[in-house]
């Protein structure tokens, strides 16, 4: 639903909000309240900060007290929260919840958001429940007038779920369960570096004491040996299997075991397994050189990721809104996430699915309990089960399946042909792996692989198989200078190669002399597009390869390219029988470009590594005079990435191609930060995606900002590149990676199945040949064909962009006067076993 905004705006105005963290602390906790004070005070309420959380609520005085715009400036990217958490034993007693409405009240505030876990907002429910009876009383005692409490007579409550252990029903993540995951991550890629040199077996304990949430994405993510979680105890037996399951790992070459454990495991019997009992019972058994490592509330600490910091900016922008739009009738809500949108929860509903959850663990309901906790956490569980251990297959199949990673290298890749592997074999099928993208079908460069071939490849960046971006049969590419002019004469020869990397700047260069050579540049750039190593280049060789090794089924893991050249052997199925296989992409690229997914892999780790350098950009300023910093992004024609980055940063502004600008635009942005950096801050931060204009280029930007803030603020200029490729892939994309892989495989499987007649596959229809995606909240399988019409192939991206809605986040945060006629309120949805059996991608 469309927000009225001007109706919003009236809403706002002369309203109270009050905000407060409670319960154990957790990253983006700092992003949600400056979230809620911001959107507040944009709307025209008074916003006012509650220190030390409910305790400050009974208390008082000077824990409570009003907040303005800078109150909130510079938190976004601190763990923790700046306003303080306690958990209070006296806002349990009625006469602690007594003085707390009397502290409201004596402000007027009637909109309360509450950042906590289950027991922080289950207080808040019984508080508004309360709150006419608490009047009442306060009036009894003289402490306020009727009339007062007439003026005050409902409290409106939202709740903003802030847990790491990601236990809270009903919505997909809790606020900082993705920056707890990267400080696990973190600990276990550094230790199996020593592992690895000292053949030693780590058994790491994770927080989840009622909860196995953090221990089984790790372990997804890790590839770790075994995992041990509340919802689902060891059979009886398991230091058998165990034991043999590490040491036949050893067997196969590895020189390292991880074992993961929830500090809140049992057995069958509701006895707990303690790290040291595993560590003891590894070293009795194998002999090997075994540690212990507690991560313990380290997992609380640290920068928030960018995953939260969105989340938490959007949820909390969301909460401001739910609590204008509340009546008395309305109940109390929760604002959670399904699938990429902001969703509004009853909170009651959502508490009471969370306790049946411990009620079913502690009646050993066990496989119940998991299905409670969402089909997202059931296929976890499910995943992991299938990919850590090879099971001999239930039958031996005759089909045969092909893996590709195609276009530039992303993180995720590698997880992705890791868990596709693994699930083939597991369903009796032949499985290959082709080397350098097409060019390596092309040329032959297939490899049958094995269930150890891909061990330890979720956790390593880039493309272990190669992603080959190279243009054929170009001999000379020469540039000749003449009247401070460059021109490019192309001639072909040979078979010399040229990166593919450097004809955007050719393309660029013959765009310069159009008006001189205007049919011979059109016909550089039209050669230049056909000569790239897509399937049409080299269409004769591709199907010799197919025949040759009987490939059935083929699964293109790739970004742009790999959706282009998919579409390329679709269309060529009429010329060609040996086409007419299954095929699918997985959509892997950092610039979240793909058509027919809201998600790419490695589009998070890009969006973490280009917030971790604009952070360090912002901090090497402190102390200094004010200073901007403009900073270009990767992405090509996209702007997801610039502005994802944008919001996790607290950008000042991000340029991006899908919203045109022109000079008028760059100089009310100028004048704007000017007026801000006058009086509220020392740093700015502006984003430009790398293709948002043709004419205004990053030095520009960096150019008009140095003159119009001369006096003001002086400006630099970070241009980010490749470092958004590179690095490990997050928590996020290991794990939506290898869920990927596993639900494309079997989807490949079934329809080889299905096509399968006289002795072969002949898929032909356009439902064999999909994009496997994440919308909204559901995965799909979208035919290419169909996906054409939704395609802008001259920009290389999706007609319709689902993420443009956060513009509106990102400019509001930023101080500036827009309207929300876009932004898209959360529905409500309601929280039963039902929808917690529904697909989600995370």
């Amino acid at each position: 639903m469309l927000v009225d905004f001007e109706k919003l705006r009236m809403a706002g105005a002369g309203k109270a909000i009050a905000v407060l963290t409670s319960g154990g602390d957790a990253q983006g906790m700092n992003a949600a309240v400056r979230a809620v004070t911001r959107m507040g005070i944009y709307v025209g309420a008074k916003v006012y900060l509650i220190y030390e959380g409910y305790q400050g609520l009974v208390d008082g005085g000077d824990h409570i007290k009003i907040g303005n715009w800078q109150s909130v400036t510079n938190i976004i990217q601190l763990g923790g929260t700046v306003i303080g958490s306690a958990r209070c034993k006296a806002f349990t007693t009625r006469e602690g919840r007594l003085a707390a409405a009397f502290h409201l009240v004596q402000r007027g505030i009637t909109n309360l958001c509450v950042c906590g876990g289950d027991g922080s907002l289950t207080g808040a429910n019984i508080f508004r429940s309360e709150w006419s009876d608490l009047l009442a009383q306060l009036v009894e005692e003289g402490r306020i007038t009727d009339t007062l409490a007439q003026q005050y007579t409902h409290l409106n409550i939202v709740g903003l779920v802030g847990s790491i252990d990601n236990d809270f029903c009903g919505t997909d993540m809790t606020i900082g369960a993705d920056s707890a995951l990267h400080r696990i991550m973190e600990v276990i890629d550094a230790i199996s570096t020593t592992a690895q040199s000292h053949q030693r077996t780590f058994v790491l304990e994770v927080m989840g004491r009622h909860c196995g949430y953090l221990a089984v994405v790790s372990a997804l993510a890790s590839g770790a040996d075994w995992v041990f979680i509340p919802e689902a105890p060891p059979e009886e037996g398991w230091e058998d299997h165990m034991c043999a399951r590490l040491g036949e790992s050893r067997s196969k070459g590895s020189r390292l075991n991880i074992v993961i454990i929830a500090e809140g495991a049992i057995d069958k019997h509701g006895q707990p397994i303690t790290s040291n009992y595993v560590k003891d019972l590894v070293v009795q058994r194998l002999g090997y050189d075994t540690r212990v490592t507690v991560l313990g509330h380290v997992q609380r600490g640290g920068t928030p990721s960018a995953f939260d910091r969105v989340l938490s900016s959007k949820l909390g922008v969301e909460a401001v809104v739910a609590l204008l739009e509340a009546t008395p009738d309305t109940p109390a809500c929760v604002i959670g996430l399904s699938g990429n949108q902001a969703m509004r929860l009853p909170l009651m509903e959502c508490v009471n699915m969370t306790k049946e959850v411990q009620k079913a663990m502690n009646e050993k309901r066990f496989e119940e309990a998991i299905q409670l906790r969402g089909k997202s956490f059931e296929n976890n569980w499910n995943t992991y089960k299938l990919l850590a251990h090879q099971k001999p297959a239930p039958s031996k199949s005759d089909h045969s399946m092909a893996i590709v990673n195609v276009g530039a290298p992303a993180a995720g890749m590698n997880a992705a042909v890791r868990s596709a592997v693994r699930v083939g074999l597991a369903q009796g099928l032949r499985v290959y792996t082709i080397n350098d993208g097409f060019e390596g079908l092309a040329k032959g460069m297939v490899t049958e692989v094995h269930w150890h071939d891909v061990a330890g490849w979720t956790g390593q960046g880039g493309s272990l198989l190669g992603t080959k971006r190279w243009i054929k049969d170009v001999d000379e590419v020469l540039r000749v200078r003449k009247s401070s002019q460059e021109r490019i004469a192309v001639r072909r020869a040979g078979s010399w190669s040229v990166p593919l990397s450097a004809v955007p700047q050719y393309l660029e260069l013959c765009s310069v002399f159009t008006h001189l050579q205007k049919g011979w540049c059109c016909a550089v750039r039209d050669e230049l597009r056909a000569l790239t190593t897509l399937p049409n280049s080299c269409m004769e060789q591709i199907v010799e390869t197919i025949s040759k090794y009987n490939i059935q089924s083929l699964l293109a893991i790739g970004g742009f390219e790999a959706y282009e050249g998919v579409l390329q052997l679709v269309e060529a199925r009429g010329r060609y029988d040996e086409l007419c296989i299954v095929m699918c992409v997985l959509p892997a690229t950092i610039s979240n470009n793909v058509p027919g997914t809201d998600f790419s892999l490695g589009a998070d780790t890009a969006v973490n590594a280009a917030m971790e350098s604009c952070d360090k950009i912002k901090q090497s300023a402190s102390g200094t005079k004010r200073r901007v910093f403009i900073v270009e992004t990767m992405g090509g024609y996209y702007g997801y990435l610039a502005t994802t980055t944008g919001i996790a940063v607290g950008a000042d502004a991000a340029y991006i191609f899908e919203e045109p600008f022109n000079i008028h635009d760059l100089e009310m942005n100028v004048e704007h930060l000017a007026e801000k950096m006058k009086k509220d801050i020392q740093r700015g931060l502006v984003l430009r995606n790398e293709k948002c204009h043709k004419h205004y280029t990053t030095d520009f930007i960096h150019n008009l900002y140095s003159a119009e803030g001369k006096g003001i603020f002086d400006c630099r200029v970070n241009v980010l590149g490749h470092l958004q490729q590179g690095g490990v892939p997050t928590p996020f994309d290991r794990n939506f990676a290898t869920k990927m892989g596993v639900k494309a495989v079997l989807w490949l499987t079934e329809k080889m199945k299905e096509t399968y007649r006289q002795g072969r596959v002949f898929a032909n229809a356009p439902e064999t040949a999909c994009v496997i995606g994440m919308n909204r909240k559901l995965m799909s399988f979208s035919p290419v064909t169909e996906l054409k019409d939704h395609t802008d192939f001259e920009h290389r991206m999706p007609k319709e962009q689902w993420w443009l809605n956060l513009r509106v986040i990102l400019k509001m945060l930023a101080k500036y006067q827009t309207h929300f006629d876009e932004y898209v309120t959360g529905d409500i949805e309601h929280v039963t076993r039902r929808t917690l059996s529904i697909e989600t991608g995370f």
